[in-house]
């Protein structure tokens, strides 16, 4: 049975009619039409629809929506609308993306870790991005964009 809910995106709130283990994944792309976070497993393996939840990364397709009272969701539309970001800019930069279907979720991955971290070190920043797969294997690449994003917020 649907019901209503009200979320905070990406600083604007929307109301939603939708089941209560209906995955945020799907409120976001097929209601809120925000396209950039991808479906890519649907069991929180891949990273792929990671988005921020109040600040830290969290695999979309495994929010229900009856458990996102209250949240503040920001997804990778939200994070600098004009690509300002120090994670959007960095990306640029080294020209991360191959295919392109994983950055979404390894940039708010990353953008979630410098939330909680400033200044995180070398092991964080893999550990947080470890777990983000990406089918053309440009990790070289994502490495080298994470760290001129730590370098950037850290100026």
């Amino acid at each position: 049975m649907k019901q209503s809910y009200t979320l905070v995106v990406n600083g604007h709130s929307h109301t939603v009619e939708a089941e209560p283990d209906m995955p945020l994944l799907w409120v976001l792309r097929d209601f809120l039409q925000l396209t950039g976070t991808k479906f890519g497993c649907g069991v929180a393996s891949c990273g792929a629809c990671t988005v921020l939840v109040n600040g830290e990364a969290t695999r979309s397709c495994i929010v229900q929506m009856q458990n996102t009272a209250g949240l503040r969701i920001t997804t990778i539309e939200g994070l600098s609308p004009d690509g300002s970001h120090p994670v959007q800019k960095a990306w640029e930069e080294v020209s991360v993306p191959q295919c392109g279907y994983c950055q979404a979720g390894q940039m708010m991955t990353l953008a979630g870790l410098l939330h909680q971290h400033k200044k995180p070190t070398e092991e964080q920043i893999s550990t947080a991005m470890d777990g983000v797969l990406c089918r053309c294997g440009t990790y070289q690449r994502i490495r080298e964009a994470a760290m001129k994003a730590v370098e950037a917020m850290n100026k």
